[in-house]
């Protein structure tokens, strides 16, 4: 089992979600646990393209040539729970596991050209505080499915 890290745009100065990453990151300690790092998020200038590059960018210039990046965005393929664990299982078994969760504008082309997979996380467009929430909780869910414990339930 690998750790998983997240690359997040910005320091969260949102409480309630950075208590519930903080008890999920507790909990998937179990798992192989899981690192978050933050890249500056790029001033706005009036056009939301070079915010989305520079963050981009500054989320791949952290990637290893070895780390398997899965970019969560809107435009990505929806997994249900089931298909979401299977395809963490694949891609712990490439190499560490990297998600890349973009700032108030989004990811540029760079980044998802990049990815290995790109995903959403739902059909609505998401807060980036709630996506991170969410994130965290399904991959502590998808763990337990995958290792048999009792958190996911059928």
């Amino acid at each position: 089992m690998g750790r998983f890290r997240v690359i997040v745009v910005g320091k969260s100065r949102c409480g309630w979600a950075n208590e519930a990453v903080a008890d999920y990151t507790r909990r998937l300690r179990r798992f192989g646990g899981v690192s978050e790092v933050a890249v500056k998020q790029a001033k706005f200038r009036g056009d939301p393209e070079p915010v989305r590059v520079a963050e981009s960018r500054a989320i791949a210039d952290t990637l290893g040539a070895r780390d398997v990046l899965v970019v969560l965005d809107e435009r990505g393929r929806g997994y249900g729970t089931p298909e979401l664990a299977e395809l963490l299982d694949d891609a712990r078994q490439r190499g560490p596991v990297v998600f890349a969760l973009g700032g108030p504008y989004g990811h540029a082309d760079l980044l998802r050209e990049r990815a290995w997979r790109t995903i959403r996380l739902s059909e609505l467009v998401l807060n980036h505080e709630v996506a991170r929430v969410l994130l965290y909780e399904q991959l502590y869910r998808c763990l337990s499915l995958l290792e048999g414990t009792p958190y996911h339930h059928a």
